[in-house]
C-alpha cells in the first residue's frame, strides 16, 4: 500500500506526527519498513506492546480530545466501526452476505450482525451503482484495517433490524407500532443509506483536524471524497424518486440527536431543492465524533450504546455527547 514511499519522506512523516511509538512503529510495518531501516540502526524510544483499553477505560469525546495521548490510531478505529457498519448495510443489500471472518476480528470484541438481507431491486443502474458502493465500503475496512495493523479494533455488533425502525419512527416515517423493512424496497433501502451517507461525509470532516500524521490525513481525505460521492449520488436518486419529504424529516430527527444547531439539511432548503448540503460559502460541515455517535446510537444523552451499535463501538472513542 505504502510500496514506493522513500525513507526520507517516511522519516519526514514520523517526525511531523504527534502520534505515540507505539504509532509510529505501526506505521512503518505498513509501510513495510522496519524501525532500524529509517532511523539509522537505532529504535525508536520507548516500548511494549500495544494494549486495548479496559471496559473502565470509557471516555467521553472531548475528554480524549484534551488528552495529548489521543492518537491518529483512536481516529481510524472510530472510523472503522463507520466502515464496519456501512459495509455490512450495503454488502447484505446487494449480495444477502456481510464481510467475510478474516475482516472483523482484532481488538475488542467481535460482534454479530442483526438483520439484512439481499433487497429485490428493479432498477438495474440502482442494483449497479449499489453493488460499486458496497465494493467501497469493503475496501476501506480493509484499508484502515491494513493500515491500523494490530491494533485495529474488530467489528462490534450491529443492528440493521430495529434500529432502522427506531430511526424510522423518530423521523415520522412511521407510526408507533409499525416498522420498516429497510431491505424490503428500494426505496426503504435509499433511505436507510441516506440516513449513513451524510453523517459519514459529516464525521470524516470533523475528524480531519484531529489526524496528526499528514500520509493518514491524505487517506482520510480520499474516504471523504468517496463518501461524498456516494452520499451525492443517494441524494439525487432519492430526489428522481420524489422523496424529499422523507428526507427532511429523516434530517430534522438528526439534529434533534446531535445539538442545538440546526445544520442538517434535507433535499429541501427553505423551499428550494437542495442536492448538497453545505453553509453559506457553499462548505460542507462538520460533526465531532460525539454527535456522529448521537446518531448512530439514536440517542441525545452522552452513552456508550445504542441503536445501530447496541454494544457500543471498540475503540478508545465511545461516548456521544451530551445534547439532551
Amino acid at each position: 500500500m505504502f510500496e514506493g514511499f522513500s525513507k526520507a519522506f517516511v522519516r519526514e512523516a514520523i517526525n511531523r506526527s504527534a502520534e505515540n511509538d507505539v504509532d509510529r512503529r505501526r506505521f512503518l510495518r505498513v509501510a513495510g519498513l522496519s524501525t532500524a531501516g529509517v532511523v539509522g540502526g537505532g529504535a525508536l524510544a520507548g516500548g511494549g506492546l500495544y494494549a486495548p483499553p479496559s471496559a473502565a477505560a470509557i471516555r467521553t469525546v472531548s475528554e480524549v480530545a484534551d488528552d495529548a495521548a489521543i492518537s491518529d490510531a483512536a481516529v481510524l478505529n472510530f472510523a472503522l466501526n463507520l466502515e464496519y457498519l456501512e459495509a455490512e448495510f450495503y454488502l447484505r443489500a446487494v449480495t444477502g452476505e456481510g464481510l467475510d471472518d478474516n475482516q472483523i476480528d482484532g481488538v475488542g470484541t467481535v460482534g454479530g450482525v442483526i438483520g439484512g438481507r439481499q433487497v429485490e431491486f428493479r432498477d438495474n443502474v440502482l442494483k449497479a451503482n449499489a453493488t460499486e458502493i458496497a465494493a467501497d465500503e469493503r475496501a476501506h475496512v480493509d484499508f484502515l484495517r491494513s493500515a491500523l495493523g494490530d491494533a485495529k479494533v474488530a467489528r462490534p455488533a450491529i443492528d440493521l433490524d430495529e434500529a432502522f425502525t427506531a430511526a424510522a419512527l423518530a423521523a415520522g416515517l412511521i407510526a408507533e407500532g409499525e416498522s420498516f423493512d429497510v431491505f424490503g424496497s428500494e426505496d426503504n433501502f435509499l433511505l436507510g443509506a441516506f440516513v449513513f451517507e451524510d453523517v459519514g461525509v459529516t464525521a470524516y470532516k470533523g475528524a480531519a483536524p484531529l489526524i496528526e500524521n499528514k500520509t493518514f490525513l491524505e487517506a482520510a481525505a480520499g474516504i471523504l471524497a468517496v463518501e461524498a460521492y456516494h452520499a451525492g449520488l443517494i441524494r439525487a436518486t432519492l430526489q428522481a424518486r420524489g422523496a424529499e419529504d422523507a428526507t427532511v424529516a429523516i434530517s430534522d430527527a438528526r439534529d434533534g440527536l446531535d445539538g442545538e444547531a440546526d445544520l442538517d439539511q434535507g433535499l429541501v432548503l427553505d423551499g428550494v431543492a437542495n442536492i448538497v448540503p453545505t453553509d453559506d460559502n457553499a462548505i460542507a460541515f462538520s460533526r465531532s465524533a460525539g454527535q456522529v455517535l448521537n446518531i448512530v446510537y439514536l440517542n441525545p444523552d452522552s452513552v456508550t450504546s445504542g441503536g445501530f451499535f447496541p454494544d457500543g463501538v471498540n475503540g478508545d472513542i465511545n461516548a456521544s455527547d451530551d445534547n439532551a
